[in-house]
């Protein structure tokens, strides 16, 4: 198998991600090189990394660029992706600058592979919520086509980035102990509460924000079809990892529960946890550092034809953005997109 030079741009929570899963799938790499704002040493599960600023030069000698989004280095993707590209490399970028472009595929390998044969060397990893929601109900659109989602998010701090994470663990400590918690990461303390709130209001959809229109554009364009309508409403939960979601989908033709169950449970990247009478299902505590998209409480919706319910949970940090990332290299690999 051929040997790829691969950057992994910026070293926050995704970024390290991206680091943790190239080692672990075997990714085939002669060369990993870290870049991030400032050069400096890290350590990842015990193995130390040298960082290189980021610069245009640093691509010269990359043929795949991983680009750790708002996580990582915020930014970076709009200054180098296309400067890497031009330099040779395949970009993959977590960010959400590009997803929307039309010279620019929006893909989860599971769903869309295809798309990738278009790409101009820039190849964008949709938004968290945005993955596992079609990973899970994309199997559902080519047994019987989708007319309308209607999704709840319940999304983990995380999503945020480590200043999140460890504001939630201090306010965890200091609200019980009657001290004044730090509240700088969200409008309103986190601990103990709910904020249903991703994001600032988007300019074209009154009332809704961006975290909740990524949902609804970026579902079209990686499924494929403009028609599907979709309501989204995103909210913050104080839990450290893992993202779930509430959705309900009308499918345009008719299917049985028994089809729907046996469509999701052999669909790739789905693992089905479904039996209510033993309090089986899908938990964020579950999904915390694993790789699938974890679906249950799959049921027939009572009040509205070819329409059901169910619960998705899945590592946002991980098919979320990391490992999602890296399967599509993965895949370019496989469908001889990247030359070496």
């Amino acid at each position: 198998m051929s040997q790829y030079r691969v950057a992994v741009v910026g070293v926050g929570m995704v970024g390290t991600e991206l680091v943790r899963v190239l080692r672990q799938r075997n990714f085939p790499c002669s060369k990993l090189q870290i870049l991030a704002r400032r050069a400096r040493t890290e350590t990842i599960d015990g193995n130390s990394y040298e960082v290189l600023p980021t610069t245009a030069e640093a691509f010269s000698d990359i043929d795949i660029a991983l680009f750790a989004g708002t996580e990582g280095e915020k930014g970076a993707s709009q200054l180098y992706g296309w400067e890497a590209v031009r330099r040779g490399a395949i970009v993959v970028d977590n960010g959400a600058d590009f997803r929307l472009e039309p010279n620019v595929p929006l893909v989860v390998p599971e769903v869309n592979a295809d798309a990738l044969k278009s790409h101009q060397g820039f190849i964008a990893n949709p938004n968290c919520s945005t993955i596992q929601m079609v990973v899970a109900l994309a199997p559902l659109h080519r047994a019987a086509g989708i007319k309308r989602i209607v999704v709840s998010t319940f999304q983990a701090v995380s999503g945020t980035g480590s200043q999140a994470v460890e504001e939630l663990k201090s306010q965890i400590a200091d609200v019980p102990a009657g001290r004044k918690p730090k509240v700088e990461a969200y409008p309103h303390q986190i601990f103990n509460n709910v904020i249903p709130q991703i994001g600032g209001e988007h300019k074209d959809y009154p009332g809704y924000t961006s975290e909740e229109v990524k949902m609804i554009v970026e579902t079209r364009k990686i499924i494929g079809d403009q028609d599907i309508q979709v309501s989204a409403t995103c909210v913050r939960v104080p839990i450290l990892n893992a993202h779930s979601e509430s959705i309900n989908v009308e499918l345009n033709k008719k299917l049985s529960l028994a089809q729907v169950k046996e469509i999701l449970a052999s669909a790739p990247g789905v693992k089905v946890i479904d039996d209510l009478r033993s309090s089986k299902y899908p938990l964020a505590m579950i999904a915390d550092g694993r790789d699938d998209v974890f679906v249950g409480r799959i049921r027939k919706d009572p009040s509205c034809e070819n329409a059901f319910d169910l619960w998705c949970v899945a590592d946002n940090i991980r098919k979320g953005a990391a490992l999602n990332a890296v399967q599509i290299a993965e895949k370019m690999i496989e469908m001889g997109l990247i030359k070496k």
